[in-house]
């Protein structure tokens, strides 16, 4: 089954992905791409941690750990949380995956060239749904920010949560 994301809740600006079911194609690129680039950092994506991945990128919506252990469980052999988390820290780790902390949900990257760069997270509260915006130019600011501060951040990304176009015209 192909999914196809919404048009209602496509942002026009080229830096924004919406966090939509992936095209099967896309999704079979965006592993192809997952593998040569731990493969490029001396690192494997296993058959564990590839299922855990595309679960995600099949997904709409982040999902909590165990949901995902509960997808995984459908689609055969049921496994551990601490399997699932070992392959999202994995998956977060070499830029496949990013972890919403407001939501402690987890979504597929949707460009795994950026790999740490600053993110942005638009997250609606009516529907759920996430958008991933990376933009030179907000990247840019927070890390000035930051080194003005003298801080050393562990992650940077940030998560704006209100609502997105396609529920403001629903509501």
């Amino acid at each position: 089954m192909v999914h196809t994301p919404s048009l209602q809740h496509r942002l026009p600006n080229e830096g924004a992905h919406i966090h939509a079911p992936w095209r099967s194609e896309t999704a079979k690129q965006a592993i192809a791409q997952s593998e040569a680039l731990c493969r490029a950092k001396g690192a494997r994506l296993t058959p564990i941690r590839r299922r855990v991945l595309e679960v995600l990128l099949a997904s709409p919506k982040p999902l909590g750990a165990y949901d995902l252990v509960d997808r995984l469980g459908s689609q055969g052999r049921r496994m551990a949380p601490i399997t699932v988390y070992r392959a999202l820290d994995f998956l977060i780790e070499h830029g496949l995956a990013h972890r919403l902390a407001s939501r402690n949900a987890y979504l597929a990257s949707s460009d795994v060239s950026t790999g740490r760069q600053t993110t942005a997270f638009l997250i609606c509260e009516s529907c759920g749904e996430a958008t991933e915006i990376t933009s030179p130019a907000v990247a840019d600011t927070v890390l000035k920010v930051l080194k003005e501060q003298g801080y050393q951040p562990r992650a940077r990304a940030l998560e704006i949560t209100g609502r997105c176009a396609g529920c403001q015209d629903i509501h």
